[in-house]
């Protein structure tokens, strides 16, 4: 049965404000006096001006010779304070949106059409505040739990980051990578998102710059540890292989959408993804930032600033309503060309996305670096962590176009090097450790082989001089 909110209704509304003030504190956030029928609404602008302005509640009295409204005074218990907060939530919300829907209807004629989806949802999300947060004493455990166990700190596939970051990336986080013009911003975020694809987890790559076809080729290749030039000659070998990876990664969408676009168009594409597959989307990539125009202001292109603050917020604010994983990238500007440590100043647009993301890296390469086989990311900005400056150091295929860190086997080499070295030249006795014979022979057989060793050194140099 659909509520009637009558005049009558209204007026009971504004005397249980008047007659309590906690229940007008309670509704305050969601209170606009326009909501009202037009007999009562000079009633409900006076007394949200006299409440801002002097920090209490207009009287009954003052109403009546100001707005020339006559009100009461009503007698409440809980139960009808409930009532009065739950009805007027469903209130504010029915005339929220039905003003939406109006004001979209007009923009829609004019062809505008970017506001109107967050008219609407603006309309459909008000509400009253209930939740009081979490409760730091209460269950420290479980809480501590509840922030790693909620679908965060998902491993980037590379060991070295995901140790500066306390794990990996978590959901509803706006990641950045800012590198110059050439400095494989792309190559980055398909590297990682395929990483991702190999843990099971499913993503979308948006591409407001590269053909979906490129793109695609690019991860052909590394997942297949081959050139694009190997592929071109062994087209049925690589879709043979890629369709085997598939039965074992998670499912990937390559999407191309033009310059300009919105959050809203990425937002619309990913439910629609979703409505037509089923599947939920647990990270995206979009290639890139300062390509995307914002959804809630008209701002020049030009206006960098502006433009990527409302973009960076309206990116963040999509990864925390969806529950992803989300990374893009951004350029760095002509001062950062000669630079080999990167900092704040030298991201393009200024530091106003940076103020928004959770985190934000800077690629450092060079032509040189990439032929010798070398990547190496800095954490410029970090929420969830301590990394704010420190740097890793990747390996590059350059072929393959594959980033891999070679860190962690390099770090379990060297803690274990003597070891393992030794273990490797020592002789392999037959005997048992205790045998006395074993402990007087392993000296002789490990002088043989150090003259062996001196025999070979000799015979080089010997070969080195004719």
């Amino acid at each position: 049965m659909e509520k009637n909110y009558s005049a009558d209704v209204q007026r009971l509304f504004l005397e249980i404000m008047l007659s309590d003030a906690q229940s007008f504190v309670r509704i305050q956030n969601i209170f606009n006096p326009e909501n009202f029928d037009r007999t009562l609404r000079d009633a409900a602008k006076f007394i949200s001006s006299h409440s801002t302005k002097h920090s209490i509640l207009p009287t009954i009295d003052q109403v009546q010779a100001v707005a020339g409204t006559s009100l009461r005074k009503v007698e409440l218990d809980e139960g009808h304070l409930d009532w009065f907060l739950e009805e007027f939530e469903s209130f504010t919300r029915r005339q929220e949106l039905e003003r939406a829907i109006l004001k979209a209807a007009d923009l829609i004629e004019k062809g505008d059409y970017n506001p109107v989806e967050k008219l609407v949802k603006d309309a459909v999300q008000i509400s009253l505040t209930k939740d009081l947060g979490t409760d730091y004493w209460a269950d420290p455990a479980e809480r501590i739990n509840r922030y790693f166990n909620s679908g965060g700190q998902v491993s980037t596939g590379w060991p070295q980051l995901d140790k500066i970051m306390y794990g990996g990336f978590s959901r509803g986080e706006l990641n950045i990578f800012a590198g110059g013009s050439g400095s494989g911003k792309s190559l980055v975020m398909m590297n990682i998102a395929l990483n991702w694809l190999h843990q099971g987890l499913h993503g979308v790559y948006i591409t407001l710059e590269l053909s979906e076809e490129l793109t695609s080729l690019r991860t052909d290749a590394m997942l297949n540890d081959i050139s694009t030039k190997e592929i071109r000659r062994n087209i049925d070998d690589t879709a043979l292989k890629v369709r085997i990876a598939s039965k074992r990664a998670g499912s990937y969408r390559v999407k191309y959408m033009p310059a300009q676009s919105t959050v809203n168009d990425i937002r619309s594409y990913l439910k629609e993804y979703q409505i037509q597959t089923g599947t939920r989307v647990d990270f995206v990539m979009i290639d890139y930032l300062d390509l995307l125009m914002p959804v809630s202001a008209k701002v020049s292109p030009n206006d960098l600033f502006v433009k990527d603050k409302y973009v960076s917020e309206e990116l963040r604010n999509l990864s925390k309503e969806l529950g992803m994983l989300m990374i893009t990238a951004s350029q760095l500007n002509r001062s950062a060309v000669e630079e080999v440590e990167f900092d704040h100043s030298h991201i393009s647009g200024g530091i106003s996305k940076i103020n928004t993301a959770d985190n934000v890296f800077g690629i450092f390469t060079s032509r040189a670096m990439r032929e010798r086989g070398k990547y190496q990311i800095q954490c410029m900005k970090s929420r969830s962590s301590t990394g704010i400056g420190q740097k890793i150091d990747l390996d590059y295929n350059i072929e393959t176009m594959r980033i891999t860190d070679p860190g962690a086997e390099q770090s379990d080499t060297n803690q274990s090097s003597a070891g393992t070295i030794y273990d490797r030249i020592k002789p392999k006795s037959t005997l048992s450790e205790s045998s006395e014979t074993a402990a007087e022979t392993a000296p002789v057989t490990v002088n043989a082989n150090s003259n062996k060793l001196k025999q070979m050194l000799a015979g080089l140099k010997v070969n080195r001089e004719v």
